[in-house]
């Protein structure tokens, strides 16, 4: 009943193609650095910009106390003047008129959106949110 098993025969029962049983259920190494490769070509650059500098964003809230093309100064609620400065892209946007395009006047309330650049720390706005600090009657 004891048969002698010699490994010719199994080597031609089980032809192994190259490959192990481990081989097949993990897969080549030819296969798992190419899948190492891509992982880290597609995690590494969002790595890195994680680690680039992001420039701090602000709100400053206020009462225009004078405005230029350059920059705008506002007088916020604990009486201090915030600079802010202006650039083409900024965008404002009246509260009462949404199609109006035109940039806030002295004595409006506004909302800046802003970001501080942390090299030369400038703030810079973004987008002016505004709201006439006259208000005129509305029509009769």
């Amino acid at each position: 009943m004891d048969r002698q098993i010699d490994s010719d025969s199994i080597d031609q029962d089980y032809p192994r193609h190259g490959r192990t049983v481990f081989g097949r259920a993990v897969g080549s190494s030819r296969n798992r650095s190419a899948r190492v490769s891509i992982l880290l070509l597609t995690v590494l650059p969002l790595c890195l910009i994680g680690l680039a500098p992001v420039p701090e964003l602000l709100h400053v809230l206020g009462i225009v106390a004078s405005i230029d093309e350059k920059h705008i100064d506002v007088k916020t609620a604990k009486g201090q003047v915030v600079s802010v400065l202006l650039t083409k892209q900024v965008k404002y946007k009246n509260k009462n008129n949404p199609k109006s395009l035109d940039p806030p006047a002295v004595g409006d309330r506004v909302i800046i959106e802003a970001s501080r650049d942390e090299k030369n720390k400038k703030v810079t706005a973004t987008v002016v949110h505004y709201s006439p600090g006259s208000i005129p009657p509305p029509p009769r």
